[in-house]
């Protein structure tokens, strides 16, 4: 009797057990670039990224934990609380809001390191994405802030990819790249930028994923 009681008990919890709960479970950390700013929602970066990692034969489910507006201070006030017990590992892109304001370099790169710190005493691998600064504020802040990214990655033993909208970037007509892979604010990808974006990040991801694996 006392067998078939915990028998049922058993049957009763692996039936109410998320589909996701043996799945590598990431948050990403970001802005609105993560959040999937003026897109449908199947056409976000994270929902884009989870079928990229899916088509690759990973068993992952994505946490989009993107906000958007939010500044590096932002994502330093809520990693604790991202970071439920079932997080395995994290992607921290935070830092394009900071550029807009002019937010000193050392502020940014306190935030970004304290969000690293966290994560760090949690034993969690961490994929840091950094942001190519615009000239306009001078060579120094752009050097200063561009800096903050490897070398943070560095220090506390994350993978790093340089920029978020590095695959934007690199194309060779910028006007062309603009028009094509750009929503209309001329700051936030559309779907076809995401799918550019994804298609460079997801290696990046994959490793990621081979940290926890």
């Amino acid at each position: 009797m006392i067998r078939a009681i915990r028998n049922a008990g058993l049957v009763t919890i692996l039936a109410i057990t998320p589909a996701w709960a043996d799945k590598i479970t990431i948050a990403a950390l970001g802005d609105s670039l993560t959040q999937g700013y003026g897109l449908p929602p199947e056409d976000g970066f994270v929902p884009q990224l989870q079928r990229w990692l899916d088509a690759d034969g990973r068993d992952t489910r994505i946490i989009n934990a993107g906000v958007s507006g939010d500044t590096t201070a932002g994502g330093l006030s809520r990693i604790a609380w991202t970071l439920t017990p079932e997080v395995d590992a994290l992607i921290v892109a935070l830092g394009g809001n900071d550029l807009l304001r002019g937010i000193d370099p050392a502020v940014a790169r306190a935030n970004l390191d304290g969000i690293l710190k966290e994560a760090r005493g949690r034993d969690l691998p961490v994929l840091l994405i950094g942001m190519d600064a615009p000239s306009n504020y001078g060579t120094e802040y752009e050097a200063a802030f561009e800096a903050i990214y490897p070398e943070l990655a560095a220090a506390h033993g994350a993978l790093h990819h340089g920029n978020f909208l590095g695959a934007l970037a690199a194309l060779d007509d910028p006007a062309e790249a603009l028009a094509r892979y750009m929503q209309g604010d001329g700051i936030h990808p559309n779907a076809a930028g995401v799918a550019l974006i994804v298609e460079e990040l997801g290696p990046r991801v994959r490793e990621l994923v081979g940290a926890v694996e």
